[in-house]
């Protein structure tokens, strides 16, 4: 194996579509992208999926160093504070993720001294921030577009892209959540698009479209060649179309209301009342 490749385990979350990873390389690593089991029925939470996770990590005998957010997820919830209980690590998300607080809290009606500022989270990194893995960068890449805060991280010859790019059948991620830019996504994609060929590529959803089996591993090559909505030769104006059509026909995530305002405290669930109890707010009209 190359010192320049990482060892990749992909974990996939079925109720949500979600792939997240745990990385690992010289006896130490990261995990991406947790999910925190929910079921919207009876509001209720588990951590029966990422305990798969970090079992796992565990077994790989390497020291957690980081657990990595690629954005404040709108689909599913963070597991990054059990992961941090268990195993240690930083929690760590793009600087972005101030802008997203400063929408968001008014949206949700949070405290007037909750912090817009992403003091919630260990670190925020910014374009070309570099962290360690082993003798490996981990290096941050913003990809805004998706998302203000919107990551993906570069590690040896592995990409981990978030929402940014899903497989090539799939496309890419939506532009119509606050701070969502087509033209921005694709200015992303194209400097994603300058990485080798055979660079793997690990994408964060994959809805198995056409009902194929769920796939995770992609390359730029085959991105470049293949994907549905902005392989090699499409111009950004046809690439706008596409998206801003598609996202036309798209209804609100499923979880989005629990997810956004758990995933801007890092994952942290609410402050619990003086009998213990913990509440989420449900704004009405506001979507």
């Amino acid at each position: 194996m190359s010192n320049r490749t990482p060892t990749v385990r992909p974990f996939f979350h079925e109720q949500t579509g979600t792939w997240s990873y745990l990385v690992f390389h010289q006896g130490h690593a990261a995990i991406i992208d947790p999910v925190l089991d929910y079921d919207p029925a009876s509001a209720t939470t588990s951590t029966q999926s990422v305990d798969t996770i970090i079992s796992s990590a565990r077994e790989s005998g390497a020291r957690l160093d980081w657990i990595l957010e690629t954005h404040a997820h709108a689909d599913h919830l963070s597991a990054a504070p059990a992961v941090k209980a268990a195993l240690g690590g930083e929690i760590i998300i793009g600087e972005g993720i101030r802008r997203v607080q400063t929408h968001f809290k008014p949206v949700f009606a949070l405290p007037a001294d909750f912090p817009c500022d992403g003091s919630q989270f260990d670190r925020l990194l910014s374009d070309g921030e570099t962290l360690p893995l082993g003798d490996l960068p981990i290096e941050a890449i913003a990809t805004p577009g998706h998302t203000n805060d919107s990551l993906s991280y570069h590690i040896g010859d592995a990409l981990f892209v978030g929402d940014t790019l899903f497989m090539p059948d799939g496309g890419s991620a939506r532009c119509d959540f606050p701070g969502g830019s087509a033209a921005t996504l694709y200015q992303s994609i194209q400097k994603l698009y300058q990485l080798p060929d055979d660079t793997r590529v690990f994408v964060c959803h994959d809805y198995a479209p056409g009902g194929r089996e769920v796939a995770c591993e992609t390359s730029i090559g085959e991105q470049k060649r293949d994907n549905i909505h902005l392989h090699t030769g499409v111009s950004e104006a046809e690439f706008v179309e596409r998206r801003t059509a598609r996202d036309k026909t798209l209804g609100m995530p499923n979880l989005i209301l629990p997810s956004i305002q758990i995933n801007i405290r890092a994952g942290r669930l609410p402050e619990a009342d003086v009998e213990g109890h913990r509440y989420l707010t449900l704004p009405l009209n506001r979507f």
